[in-house]
């Protein structure tokens, strides 16, 4: 029976080393290419480390994606909800781009086919980002900027739905221009259904 990794045993040093060839290496070859081999080796930290302390490259992955995303896919609260949006999404596209090389695309490209990695991205990425997102809504409905009846799941489908779609399909992502369209498409949809 193999051992769970332990990362109360990592070094803060060599896990962030470990984080950083796997971003570098997703970048330069994708995420089909990388390996845990390739990780250790750019790394300087031992495959048995590595191991130690994560049970799969998706894993390291998921690790080095939520950094990232803790530090850039914000949902800023300006009292402006359409930039504050648009902020959001430039955000997540930012991590989805370019999609051949992005770890985030890779991950979740694993993620179809490895239910365990599904599971941790769901519970440790996607959840609490739509924790933030519900955050950032209940908000906008008290200042009145989205109506007070705004289905939260509807409007983070209707919002996020489309970049996904754009991915998954290869149509490039929207500029600036085109997702402050969709924005403000959905938030005029929320406000004539309220007026129903």
């Amino acid at each position: 029976m193999t051992k769970a990794p332990d990362p109360t045993r990592r070094s803060e040093s060599a896990r962030r080393a470990v984080l950083q060839a796997a971003v570098e290496l997703c970048e330069e070859t994708g995420y089909p290419r990388l390996t845990i081999e390739a990780i250790a080796a750019r790394s300087g930290v031992s495959k048995k480390t590595v191991y130690r302390w994560w049970a799969s490259k998706g894993e390291v992955l998921l690790d080095a994606v939520i950094d990232r995303a803790s530090s850039t896919a914000n949902h800023p609260d300006t009292g402006n909800f359409v930039n504050d949006v648009l902020t959001q999404l430039k955000a997540v596209i930012a991590l989805l781009t370019p999609h051949r090389t992005s770890m985030t695309t890779g991950l979740i490209a694993e993620a179809l086919r490895d239910e365990d990695v599904a599971t941790d991205l769901r519970e440790r990425l996607i959840r609490p980002n739509i924790g933030l997102f519900d955050e950032r809504m209940r908000s906008a409905k008290r200042s009145g900027e989205i109506p007070e009846d705004a289905d939260l799941r509807l409007l983070n489908d209707l919002l996020h739905g489309t970049l996904y779609h754009r991915l998954v399909f290869h149509l490039g992502m929207p500029t600036d221009d085109e997702l402050r369209e969709r924005i403000e498409v959905v938030v005029a949809g929320l406000r004539a259904r309220a007026e129903r």
